[in-house]
C-alpha cells in the first residue's frame, strides 16, 4: 500500500472556525495537508482520502509558533464555503 501526502494553500478572507479546533482561527493563509492511500486491486491507480491535516498557530502563541491539527475534510470545506459567503463589511 503506497502513501501520499497532497500539500495545498487556502486562504479565509475572514476570522473563521473549523469543527474539531476550539477556538477562532485569524483570517489568513493555511498549509492544508492531505494524506492518500492507493486503494488496492483496481486496474487503474486510485486513492483515498485517510487524514486531512492543518498548520494554525499555536494556542496562545502571538504567531511565532504552529501547530498542525487534524480535522475533516468536510469541515474544512463547510468553513471555506461559511468564509466565502460572509459579508466583507
Amino acid at each position: 500500500m503506497t502513501i501520499r501526502s497532497r500539500r495545498e494553500v487556502v486562504t479565509f478572507k475572514h476570522p473563521c472556525r473549523i469543527r474539531g479546533i476550539d477556538r477562532l482561527l485569524p483570517a489568513g493563509a493555511y498549509e492544508v495537508i492531505t494524506d492518500e492511500e492507493t486503494i488496492e486491486g483496481l486496474s487503474f491507480q486510485a486513492f483515498r482520502r485517510i487524514a486531512t491535516m492543518i498548520i494554525v498557530p499555536a494556542e496562545g502563541s502571538r504567531g511565532l509558533a504552529t501547530e498542525m491539527v487534524s480535522i475533516g475534510s468536510v469541515d474544512l470545506a463547510d468553513a471555506q464555503r461559511n468564509d466565502a459567503s460572509a459579508s466583507d463589511v
